[in-house]
């Protein structure tokens, strides 16, 4: 079991001084932070062999700002990727009709919801729905049903409303 009172008055002692030198590495403090407690939980997981270090605060320190040179260096290499390939193509908007089936399906009970969206968006037997939520075969197929006439009425419904709207 780690020193939990000496790890938390060692994080007292420190982070503003370790959280200073990150940011002055970086220039960035929600990047700073992130490396920093990158840094404790690592410090943590192995405390009981940090703690006994002559400067723990130097190995925190080494690791932090490690963690914040690759962040940095991850995002030199996507700001290359993307000078050399460009843009990616632009995702279309979704339709009036796939915003209508969504707002719908949110409608429903998640396990409804659910065994609509393993059957019908990924093509899924309902054998392998059943085992995938752990529910009888018989319960998905009532679930799938069930589904089914609710999102018609739905669907009905906000068809009626878009028409007495017009």
């Amino acid at each position: 079991m780690p020193d939990v009172d000496g790890f938390d008055e060692f994080y007292r002692g420190s982070r503003q001084r370790l959280l200073g030198f990150v940011y002055a590495l970086t220039g960035n403090l929600a990047e700073s932070q992130d490396a920093v407690q990158e840094a404790y939980i690592r410090a943590w997981q192995r405390w009981s062999t940090v703690c006994g270090y002559d400067d723990p605060e130097a190995w925190v320190r080494v690791v932090a700002s490690r963690i914040a040179v690759s962040r940095w260096r991850s995002l030199r290499s996507r700001a290359r990727a993307y000078l050399r390939h460009g843009p990616s193509e632009a995702t279309p908007a979704p339709s009036t009709d796939t915003v209508a089936v969504v707002a719908a399906l949110r409608q429903l009970p998640e396990e409804q919801r659910t065994a609509i969206a393993l059957y019908y968006l990924l093509g899924m037997p309902v054998a392998e729905v059943a085992r995938e939520t752990a529910a009888p075969v018989g319960t998905v197929k009532a679930r799938l049903s069930r589904g089914r006439a609710a999102l018609a009425g739905l669907l009905a419904v906000s068809d009626i409303e878009e028409a007495a709207d017009a």
